[in-house]
């Protein structure tokens, strides 16, 4: 008997929102749909599920045997675990399944072609082994604390008979078997090969190179994705490896979905930014608002501290890495650019209402206020403040400097700048 590792498990990314359209369009996904109404107790968290499914609200789906998981977006944005767990098939339940397959050549050629007929699943049935959920089969464990069905293990379902409508093999997974182990029991028993008995795969390689300058085109680029996809959730049974932290996993997991779908848009747009330091990257992941452990970590990576990285991260979220560098970097004007910095600056307000500005380097603060503007290597001018005793971003970029200082009202108790190198503007 073919040996079968219980511990093999798939993962399905995140599908995209269904508005529109059924859950179910195979007679077996619908099958899947009817044991889990049959089974819920509360028409409403139903509906939920649904509208939840509908939403996409469902993120990536792990399938193992006897149990599904994903981690799914309530209505008003909490995440929660979801899990339901189905029976699995008993060796010999499975004995008699195989046996049973291999007897009629039309139920591997289904199964192959991503197919469940209704005569497969009828004479597993005959044979005392029912691959169909019914009623009740379907149990749902959920971290809201819900005891029946909730909108959450409601919508997970809705969103697995989706999986099922693509590949009725993730129903034989749940009950025990993945892809590989049951074909090559299906060999095993019938003597050969079941890919085999579909007939041979693929072109003669010399026909194949004959045929290389009449090969149609490639397809249209898909579709950028609205959202980022989301990652597995490694909330798993299982305790993680000494030195591993699943919650910093995932968190990098999540971000790093974030960063390829903003560099996949601009690849499509035709741009490019300038590639990180490790210093800037730090900033950008602690942007993506980590637990406390992984944002210390990044604190102490960064050398910037808790609280500076709290500033570095306010900077980034104002203007990414040019707003970082106009934090970070004191430069001296001059020459050009120090011309047009000054004929700004007297433009900006009638000679009646002009503050008085103190300069030292690309910063000028305001005399006798706790409010400055920093002139960007792009000409830009960026509003700063100060609080609890340090300079802070006070808002974005602006190409006058009368409209970045209204950003960066003083705050009540903060004290004014120290003293610098007096400049009248």
């Amino acid at each position: 008997m073919t040996r079968y590792d219980g511990d093999t498990e798939r993962t399905f990314a995140a599908l995209p929102p269904a508005h529109g359209r059924g859950f179910a369009e195979t007679w077996w996904g619908q099958a899947w749909l009817k044991a889990l109404e049959d089974t819920a107790l509360d028409s409403a968290q139903l509906k939920t599920g649904r509208r939840l499914a509908r939403a996409g609200a469902v993120g990536a789906v792990s399938v193992r045997p006897g149990r599904l998981t994903a981690v799914v977006q309530g209505r008003d944005g909490t995440a929660h675990r979801a899990d339901v767990l189905l029976e699995e098939l008993s060796p010999e339940q499975w004995d008699h399944f195989l046996d049973m397959t291999v007897e009629r050549a039309g139920h591997v050629a289904a199964l192959l072609d991503r197919e469940m007929p209704p005569h497969l699943v009828e004479d597993a049935a005959a044979a005392g082994v029912e691959l169909l959920p019914g009623l009740g089969d379907l149990e749902p464990e959920c971290d809201c604390g819900a005891w029946d069905h909730c909108g959450h293990t409601a919508a997970l379902c809705y969103q697995v008979a989706r999986l099922l409508d693509q590949d009725p093999f993730v129903l034989m997974l749940m009950r025990g078997r993945d892809e590989a182990a049951l074909l090559d029991a299906l060999q095993t028993r019938g003597g050969g090969s079941a890919a085999e008995s579909s007939g041979p795969e693929g072109v003669d390689a010399v026909e194949a190179y004959a045929a290389g300058d009449i090969l149609p085109p490639l397809p249209d680029l898909p579709a950028l994705p609205d959202v980022p996809g989301v990652p597995p959730s490694l909330d798993a049974e299982t305790p993680p490896a000494p030195g591993i932290d699943p919650a910093a996993l995932e968190f990098l997991a999540a971000r790093t979905a974030v960063q390829a779908h903003r560099l996949l848009a601009e690849a499509l747009r035709g741009t490019s930014e300038v590639e990180l330091t490790v210093a800037q990257d730090a900033v950008r992941l602690a942007a993506g608002a980590p637990g406390g452990d992984v944002a210390d970590r990044l604190a102490d990576g960064s050398g910037r501290g808790r609280e500076g990285l709290e500033t570095a991260v306010r900077a980034w979220h104002l203007g990414g890495t040019a707003a970082l560098a106009v934090l970070d970097e004191e430069w001296r004007v001059q020459g050009e650019t120090l011309a047009r910095a000054h004929a700004a600056l007297e433009s900006a307000w009638d000679t009646d209402e002009r503050p008085l500005l103190r300069a030292r380097g690309n910063r000028w603060t305001v005399a006798d206020a706790p409010v400055q503007l920093r002139l960007g290597r792009d000409g830009r001018w960026w509003p700063y403040r100060k609080e609890r005793g340090r300079w802070v971003p006070a808002g974005g970029a602006a190409q006058d400097p009368a409209t970045a200082l209204t950003s960066a009202e003083p705050a009540a108790g903060d004290g004014a700048a120290p003293e610098e190198a007096p400049l009248r503007q």
